[in-house]
């Protein structure tokens, strides 16, 4: 079951040239994103930000948007990768790299953030954004 569930988490990300600002603060690429990923979220599926400042818990997929768009509100553009998926079981580890522009910049900030999925019934129950991979991996029983 847990490589069902790398594969589900896989294949809700998206391509590395996608600006993540863009789609989210666009109501019309919002919906169209909905729309194809909803089938794979559970409806009450909990946004968490254990690794980022704020700590809050966000519900739905509403909620993964109000946190992206917390996340990304200095920024005028953020794109992101993944790097490697991690197989933890009913938990998958994406390490990943990610590159933004802050508004008024033309410097490019460059990250190395991980997230933790947690897949119940085929489908994202949890998904937990850590800036720092090393907290992500102990939140999963890893070591880096």
């Amino acid at each position: 079951m847990s490589q069902e569930n790398v594969e589900v988490v896989m294949g809700l990300q998206r391509d590395p040239d996608d600006d993540f600002v863009q789609l989210l603060r666009d109501d019309g690429m919002w919906a169209q994103l909905v729309q194809a990923v909803a089938p794979f979220v559970h409806v009450a599926a909990e946004t968490a930000r254990p690794g980022l400042p704020g700590g809050k818990t966000y519900t739905g997929l509403d909620g993964f948007r109000e946190s992206w768009l917390d996340w990304l509100a200095p920024y005028a553009e953020y794109r992101t990768e993944v790097e490697e998926a991690i197989d933890c079981g009913e938990r998958v580890v994406l390490l990943q790299r990610s590159s933004g522009r802050l508004a008024g910049s033309t410097k490019e900030v460059k990250l190395a953030p991980a997230v933790v999925y947690t897949v119940r019934d085929g489908k994202i129950a949890r998904f937990e954004p850590y800036a720092d991979r090393a907290e992500a991996l102990k939140a999963v029983g890893l070591r880096e």
